[in-house]
């Protein structure tokens, strides 16, 4: 096999046979991204794939057999994330279809509703919608306002919109296409607020027209992504029946007695959300996607565009001879690697956690932490990676035809849905902190520093045994480690995770002993928090390069490059605690110069191995030609 080969198939993972059924439908004619359509005729373009995916059952992977899947969860994911290359409102319209939809249906439901729904869903014969976000409340779903009131003459749900601030506001297929609807509300029985549950709620009949009660209003035009139909939802006293209530984890009998099985209202509330992982994991994937097509269009520009040159010289350099420019892509295109491998370690667990009903709650809140970080950091990373990207490509990647309008617009949501990246980060940094104690998900905001000040300290000392951790916070430099050896490179990474976590328990418990309102404890310390979560996932990310780069010297240098990346965006901290010297600092700088240098003749290998179909790439002016020969 060749270099790019060999990479591919690592990057593909377990699932290459999908990743490639999903690449050949992209390449089809009519399958590339439609970036300039009316909405309307995007929408339409849009939908019709969508129906043409599912009619060829590449849309229910992850669904039981039974039900038309192939019980591949991780495989579903993957190709999600593969979906990505091509037209992201395609890659979204199905998210919300077979992955909120159907997956809310999957996880919250039960074999009544896995039986009538499901086979429907993952046929793209039933239209449905992800009701959650309201406009008064977008991450904090527990405070939902929407109310879902049993009547126990008429055994039915009520569910009613208090006012336009409860209303169901940026919900995907709402807006021309849905049909059925995952609605979260306020549960009340028996005159008592039970918390948010989720139920269907039917909200166009089969003519297309809003059913009673239901008011439906289009968001129109969207930054990007506007081959979705997104929409807003209000119910005027909506009468559903008692089995629409998604009844995994609560029931309410016909006399409207309430039993969950799990007697905490905020724990259920918390193993509600955690059943829609897979959202969060493929939104992660899907935004290391998008960076591979803005890296892969932005490295053949550089391997064709010359500009200036030694002077007499009989032509311009290449862009990519450019120290300056192997720094803007190379760096990121570690990162993206680093990130690739971080998602197959991340789909891995998911598919096992998935296929294990009797799976260990702790694995399930370690994927929860890790999908959480991941996807926070995928996302930035796009944001970023593709700016810059298109900076790299000077003016021809300002022209529409070149993506990167589409790229930018389409994947700046990423950072905000299934979850604002800053509450993910604080999420898992709360995860992180208490160590999976399960009397956390008992607590309130206002309980949440309290608990994390008497707890954290303690959970320090049963990881990292007090000696260590103590020896670990004192000021020592590096200067015989080799800084080129994955080994110094995880040290060091460890050592700054373990000394921002062991500072914030610090500062937390320090805050609560002296009496401080807990609330305010937790403000002040919102930086330092985040900065543990970042941390961390920046040593998950490295570990799993690390390992994916064992037997494969060209890996093993890209991985040095993301590693000795971060440690350069992070000397300062490494400084200011003693862990490198400015000698050594300094000499970080020019390794990552080296390996810039070192990596340049590979660069063409190493984006061609992500396997973007030339139909993603956009106008054919912007790339070298496939078979052209670039000079190392």
């Amino acid at each position: 096999m060749s270099t790019a080969e060999t990479l591919r198939a690592l990057l593909d993972g377990p699932h290459t046979a999908t990743r490639e059924r999903v690449r050949w439908w992209l390449s089809q004619p009519g399958n590339e991204p439609a970036d300039d359509l009316p909405i309307e005729e995007h929408r339409a373009r849009v939908l019709e794939w969508t129906k043409e995916l599912a009619s060829e059952g590449d849309t229910a992977i992850g669904y039981p057999v039974e039900y038309g899947g192939k019980n591949d969860p991780g495989a579903g994911v993957t190709a999600f994330e593969t979906l990505a290359m091509g037209d992201l409102s395609l890659l979204v319209k199905c998210g919300v279809q077979f992955g909120l939809f159907g997956g809310a249906i999957l996880h919250l439901g039960t074999e009544k509703h896995h039986a009538r729904y499901l086979r429907d869903v993952g046929a793209m014969d039933l239209p449905g919608c992800y009701a959650m976000t309201e406009t008064g409340h977008g991450s904090n779903v527990q405070a939902l306002r929407t109310t879902a009131t049993y009547d126990p003459q008429t055994q039915e749900f009520v569910v009613n919109t208090p006012d336009d601030d409860a209303r169901k506001d940026y919900i995907g297929n709402a807006a021309r296409d849905g049909r059925l609807a995952v609605v979260f509300a306020q549960l009340i029985t028996g005159g008592e607020e039970r918390g948010v549950h989720a139920l269907l709620v039917p909200i166009r009949d089969e003519d297309g027209e809003p059913c009673d009660g239901v008011r439906i209003e289009d968001c129109g035009a969207k930054l990007g992504l506007n081959g979705v139909d997104n929409g807003r939802l209000w119910f005027d006293n909506v009468r559903v029946p008692r089995e629409n209530l998604l009844d995994k984890l609560a029931q309410v009998h016909a006399d409207g007695t309430y039993f969950s099985p799990i007697e905490n209202p905020t724990r259920r509330f918390f193993t509600m959300l955690g059943t829609l992982i897979q959202g969060r994991i493929s939104v992660g994937g899907a935004s290391i996607s998008a960076s591979k097509v803005a890296l892969t269009i932005a490295v053949r520009r550089a391997l064709e565009r010359r500009q200036f040159g030694p002077p007499g010289g009989d032509e311009e350099a290449l862009l990519m001879d450019y120290r300056t420019h192997q720094r803007r892509l190379l760096v990121p295109l570690a990162k993206t690697y680093a990130l690739s491998f971080t998602q197959l370690r991340l789909v891995e667990d998911l598919h096992a956690v998935f296929t294990n009903e009797d799976a260990p709650e702790r694995e399930r809140r370690e994927l929860e932490t890790l999908a959480a970080g991941v996807k926070a950091i995928a996302t930035w990373h796009a944001t970023d990676t593709i700016q810059g990207c298109r900076e790299a490509c000077g003016g021809a990647g300002y022209l529409r035809s070149s993506r990167f309008a589409s790229l930018k617009a389409d994947t700046d949501v990423f950072t905000t849905f299934e979850g604002d990246n800053t509450i993910l980060l604080q999420l898992a940094a709360k995860n992180l902190l208490t160590d999976y104690k399960d009397a956390f998900g008992e607590l309130d905001k206002l309980g949440m520093a309290q608990f994390v000040a008497g707890q954290a300290l303690s959970v320090l000392s049963e990881r990292v045994p007090l000696r260590k951790l103590a020896d670990s916070l004192l000021p020592g430099r590096d200067d015989d480690a080799d800084l080129l050896a994955h080994k110094t490179q995880l040290d060091l990474f460890r050592w700054r995770h373990e000394h921002l976590l062991a500072g914030a328990a610090r500062r937390l418990k320090g805050g609560i002993d002296a009496k401080r309102d807990p609330f305010d404890v937790l403000v002040d310390t919102q930086d330092h928090v985040l900065d543990v979560a970042r941390s961390w996932v920046d040593l998950v990310i490295l570990e799993s390069f690390v390992e994916a780069a064992k037997g494969n010297a060209l890996l093993s240098k890209l991985c040095t490059l993301y590693a000795l990346s971060v440690i350069e965006a992070e000397r300062g901290y490494f400084q200011e605690h003693g862990r490198l010297s400015a000698t050594r600092s300094k000499g970080v700088v020019k390794a990552v110069n080296t390996l810039c240098g070192e990596l340049r003749p590979h660069v063409r290998d190493l984006v061609d191995a992500f396997g973007v179909p030339e139909t993603a790439l956009g106008d054919a002016r912007l790339v070298a030609d496939e078979q052209e020969q670039v000079p190392a």
